[in-house]
């Protein structure tokens, strides 16, 4: 059970590492463009604080365990996911609407499966360390 808590721990980290970066340092048409297109509904200004809500949560899921110091914040990062994805939930649902409605189809079904995942995996490292 610890290996998969470690796995789920690192692969969330490194795509919120990436995730938090591309937030953090491009701009709105750069991350459309690179297929994130769930933040075509927010700010730029949202969507830095969101980068740097990944980027430290990215931290918290492998610092605190690996060093022994505060490993209570491993969990606290792995909620405060969750928090950020049910926010990317409701923008991909938005955009699904919009896609079928404009006879677009199901472009953002796949972006809707992949949050799901991510949650899961939330769920599954909070869970777990508590």
């Amino acid at each position: 059970m610890n290996t998969a808590l470690w796995a789920a721990q690192i692969l969330l980290a490194v795509t919120f590492l990436g995730s938090g970066s591309a937030k953090l340092f491009w701009s709105k048409e750069r991350m459309l463009a690179s297929g994130q297109s769930g933040v075509a509904l927010f700010p730029l200004p949202v969507l830095r604080l969101t980068a740097t809500a990944e980027l430290l949560a990215a931290v918290g899921l492998v610092a605190p365990r690996a060093t022994g110091i505060a490993p209570v914040l491993t969990p606290v990062a792995a909620l405060g996911l969750i928090i950020v994805m049910i926010g990317a939930l409701w923008s991909h649902s938005r955009l699904l609407r919009a896609d079928r409605a404009a006879g677009r189809g199901w472009s953002e079904a796949r972006n809707l499966g992949i949050n799901l995942l991510i949650i899961a995996l939330c769920v599954f490292v909070a869970v777990g360390r508590l």
